[in-house]
């Protein structure tokens, strides 16, 4: 949509009544979180489990977060 079309609205919902005006933010707000939803990404978190298992095999964990503290 180009910016003259999105000025052209603009103006057209300026010239709306107070009622009406809510009525049409309420039917945007509405669309909007309709697409808001079928945007956010679903992510599959039990695909990672165990990916690190190996990582602290055979180290204590207190030695382990004081060796990622040195690294700093």
């Amino acid at each position: 949509m180009s910016q003259t079309q999105l000025l052209d609205i603009e103006k057209q919902a300026a010239d709306l009544s107070l009622d009406d005006h809510i009525r049409l933010m309420e039917r945007l707000a509405r669309q909007l979180k309709v697409k808001n939803r079928k945007s956010q990404v679903q992510y599959d978190w039990s695909a990672l489990y165990g990916l690190g298992k190996g990582l602290w095999a055979g180290e204590d964990a207190q030695a382990y977060v004081d060796r990622m503290r040195e690294d700093r």
